[in-house]
C-alpha cells in the first residue's frame, strides 16, 4: 500500500473521529445541563416557597414529616433534608457535617466528573484536527517527491491540502463552541451551589431549633432524678 492510499485511509479515520468527538461533546454538554436543571430549583422564589413549607413542619418539631415531604424529590436540597431527617439521631453537629460532605461528594463531585468529559473533548478535538493537518501535508509532500522534474499541477495537491485545512478547521469548530458551553454550564453550577448553600443554611437553623425540644425533654427527667437523689 503506497503513501497516497494510506493518507486516504487515515483521512477517513480522522473525519470519523472528529464526528464522534463532536457528538460526544454535544452529548456531554446536554447531560451536564440536564443534571444541573434536575437538582436545582428554578429560582430563589421557588426554593423559598419550599423552605416555607418545610419551616411549617419543623416549627412543630416534626422532623419526620419534613423528611417525608422531601421523599421522591430528586433535587439536591430536598435530598439533603431527607438525609438529615433520616439521621436526626446523630445530633445537629454530625448531621450538618454529613450534609456538607454529601453535597460535595455526591453533587459537586458528580458534576465535576461530567465536566471533565467536556474538557477532554475541548482538548482532543484540535489535536485530532492537527493530526489531520500533518497527514495532509505528508500526502502533499509525497506527491511532490514522486513527480520529480515534471511540473506539479495544483489539482494534484488540492485534496491533501484541503484535508490539512479542513481537519484543523473542524477541530477548532468543535472546541470553540464547547468552551462557551462549558463557561455557561459553570455559571449555572455556581448559581446552583450558591442557591443550595443558602437554602441549606436556612434549613439547618430550623432543623437545630426542631431538635432543641427533644434535648430539653430528655434533659428534664435526668435533672429531676438528680434532684431526687440529692434530696434522699
Amino acid at each position: 500500500m503506497d503513501l497516497t492510499a494510506i493518507t486516504g485511509f487515515l483521512a477517513i479515520l480522522i473525519y470519523s473521529a472528529l464526528a464522534l468527538i463532536a457528538l460526544w461533546g454535544a452529548f456531554s454538554v446536554i447531560m451536564v445541563w440536564r443534571r444541573v436543571a434536575q437538582i436545582r430549583f428554578r429560582d430563589e422564589r421557588e426554593q423559598s416557597e419550599f423552605l416555607d413549607q418545610l419551616d411549617d413542619q419543623l416549627q412543630g418539631g416534626d422532623v419526620e414529616a419534613a423528611g417525608q415531604m422531601c421523599d421522591g424529590d430528586l433535587r439536591a436540597l430536598p435530598q439533603l433534608v431527607l438525609l438529615a431527617a433520616s439521621n436526626r439521631q446523630l445530633g445537629f453537629t454530625k448531621v450538618r457535617d454529613l450534609l456538607v460532605d454529601r453535597f460535595r461528594r455526591d453533587v459537586l463531585a458528580d458534576l465535576e466528573h461530567r465536566l471533565s468529559w467536556i474538557e477532554t473533548v475541548i482538548k482532543s478535538a484540535p489535536m485530532v484536527g492537527l493530526f489531520g493537518t500533518v497527514i495532509g501535508m505528508m500526502g502533499a509532500f509525497s506527491k511532490l517527491a514522486g513527480e520529480q522534474q515534471e511540473r506539479i499541477s495544483p489539482n494534484v495537491l488540492a485534496n491533501d491540502i484541503s484535508l490539512a485545512l479542513i481537519t484543523t478547521a473542524c477541530g477548532l469548530a468543535i472546541a470553540i463552541p464547547l468552551v462557551l458551553a462549558r463557561a455557561s454550564v459553570n455559571v449555572r453550577i455556581r448559581e446552583m451551589e450558591d442557591l443550595v448553600g443558602f437554602g441549606l443554611t436556612r434549613f439547618l437553623e430550623a432543623f437545630k431549633a426542631a431538635l432543641a425540644p427533644r434535648r430539653g425533654r430528655g434533659a428534664a427527667p435526668a435533672e429531676a432524678a438528680e434532684r431526687s437523689g440529692h434530696g434522699g
